[in-house]
């Protein structure tokens, strides 16, 4: 078995200081490298919380038997998460100038920022690294364009090239296909199943069970701060299973290894 990059044991994690609801309770949860999961749940149900411990932006209450663990420790580094887990949330659009190069958007994952300033040198190892992302994703051809002036598609691929370039061994990914239109959401699909099927290391957090590509075999469910479901997806994305997890009567079938939903009614 390969080594796990995210131990919770008991873990607790409270909305706010003053806050009555947990986030998270009681979670006990392992990840490893060289597998991929989906976190689904609806609205409220502690996905952002999950990704937050994830990715080292929170950390949990201290509590007796309770530990999170990242790559195996206890405290890290944020600089050095930042070159083992690439993370992609949709809210990063918003955080570029819109008139900062494509490229430089790419580069920028090497110093943690979301924008480059004139001070800001790249080795020559960077701007390699960061070539070879662009081209996987296959978006050479515009990195001399503004990034505010590519489609919500082509904006999204260039944060995954940017994810991608300091080859992480884990690949983060929040709603992906939020504000997309469905041909820009299939070539994102296209491009994560692809992935995988490269040998990297995919967390894609979710409330959608349709965007849950076939390669990835497992899913979490969280329900109110809890586990409500771990393991195959086949086994857990069922009619029932997603009734119960969303509250409200829903239909699954699968085809060609997606499983489709919707409304029972």
């Amino acid at each position: 078995m390969s080594d796990p990059f995210l131990e919770l044991e008991r873990v607790h994690v409270w909305r706010g200081e003053e806050a009555e609801v947990a986030a998270l309770d009681d979670v006990s949860l392992s990840f490893r490298q060289g597998e991929s999961v989906a976190i689904l749940g609806p609205n409220g149900s502690g996905k952002s919380t999950l990704l937050q411990l994830l990715v080292g932006g929170l950390r949990p209450e201290v509590r007796d038997e309770s530990y999170c663990r990242l790559f195996g420790e206890e405290r890290w580094c944020i600089d050095e998460l930042r070159e083992r887990i690439g993370v992609v949330m949709p809210e990063e659009v918003a955080r570029f100038d819109p008139e900062e190069l494509a490229f430089d958007v790419v580069l920028t994952a090497f110093r943690g920022a979301y924008g480059r300033v004139r001070t800001m040198r790249f080795s020559k190892t960077e701007r390699i690294a960061a070539s070879r992302a662009v081209d996987r994703l296959g978006i050479g051809h515009l990195v001399n364009r503004e990034f505010g002036a590519l489609s919500s598609g082509e904006r999204r691929r260039f944060l995954i090239a940017r994810a991608l370039a300091p080859d992480p061994g884990v690949l983060v990914l929040d709603e992906p296909s939020t504000a997309l239109d469905f041909a820009a959401a299939t070539e994102l699909s296209d491009i994560l199943r692809e992935l995988i099927r490269d040998g990297h290391t995919l967390v894609l957090v979710t409330h959608h069970p349709g965007e849950i590509p076939p390669e990835i075999e497992r899913v979490v469910m969280l329900k109110e701060g809890r586990v409500h479901a771990d393991g195959p997806a086949r086994t857990w994305l069922t009619s029932e299973h997603l009734s119960g997890l969303f509250g409200l009567p829903l239909r699954a079938r699968w085809s060609g290894g997606w499983c489709h939903v919707r409304g029972a009614s």
